[in-house]
């Protein structure tokens, strides 16, 4: 293990490191840091706290993963860091570990892109195959689920929540929930259609795609509440599965949908 790691680099005995992770010049693991195999960790990067990382990662140089959590309400509680495996994080992402108001743990997946400059606040849980432009922030308690697509410069408010294949404008804020498939965009974000290009790059069918948009269009466009809207996309869903993580999205919505 010693091998890989710069004799300029700062490894607490009691890290918990996979014989072939690379730790590059000036970097800092803390005592409580687990990385799995296969992993690179950059230059001046410092993982600290309660942060588990799965394998293959790559850190860039001036990461800062497991950092105490932004809020003032936290006391030096054991909160961690979870980060699946493949991810690349690029420079200066900023990750801080959860707080015992939420579930104690900031939670990342498999297989995401972080660009330079994105922070994850405490207790953010992230799902697979996203992307993170440069400079995306997240406020504490956001859930982003898989394949999310955030253009640069987004800013998302606490508690929001933010639908599997949904897309982000460059310079949106958001402020309440973006439901599966749909593009957001503006300050404040509204709807702009779905993710068409993306679901096509994902294999969805010409046909499971126009239904999705006769249902961005019956939530939307039709001029009907929500409640009736949901309504009509539950009689949608019986001729089209991919509707049925929409109603559940909306089911689950606390903030509200974007509208």
């Amino acid at each position: 293990m010693t091998s890989r790691i710069h004799p300029s680099a700062l490894v607490h005995p009691g890290a918990r490191i996979a014989d072939d992770v690379e730790v590059g010049p000036y970097s800092v693991v803390g005592a409580d840091v687990e990385i799995g195999q296969g992993s690179w960790i950059g230059p001046h990067v410092v993982i600290d706290g309660h942060v588990r990382i799965g394998r293959r990662n790559r850190i860039f140089q001036f990461a800062s993963v497991g950092a105490a959590p932004q809020d003032k309400k936290y006391k030096g509680e054991p909160t961690r860091v979870e980060i699946g495996d493949d991810n690349t994080i690029r420079e200066c992402v900023t990750i801080n570990r959860g707080t015992v108001q939420d579930t104690g743990v900031t939670r990342i997946g498999n297989d995401n892109w972080i660009m330079a400059y994105v922070h994850f606040a405490h207790d953010c849980e992230v799902g697979n195959k996203t992307i993170f432009a440069n400079c995306t922030q997240l406020a504490g308690h956001v859930i982003v689920e898989d394949w999310v697509i955030f253009g640069a410069t987004t800013l998302v408010h606490q508690f929001v929540r933010i639908g599997a294949h949904a897309f982000t404008g460059m310079g949106s804020f958001i402020s309440q929930d973006v439901p599966p498939y749909v593009m957001a965009a503006g300050h404040m974000a509204s709807p702009h259609g779905i993710n068409s290009e993306g679901l096509r790059r994902r294999g969805f069918s010409a046909p499971t795609i126009q239904a999705i948009k006769r249902a961005y269009r019956t939530l939307y466009r039709s001029g009907l509440s929500l409640e009736d809207a949901k309504r009509e996309l539950e009689a949608q869903a019986h001729g089209c599965p991919e509707i049925k993580p929409l109603l559940e999205f909306l089911a689950r919505s606390q903030r509200g949908i974007i509208r």
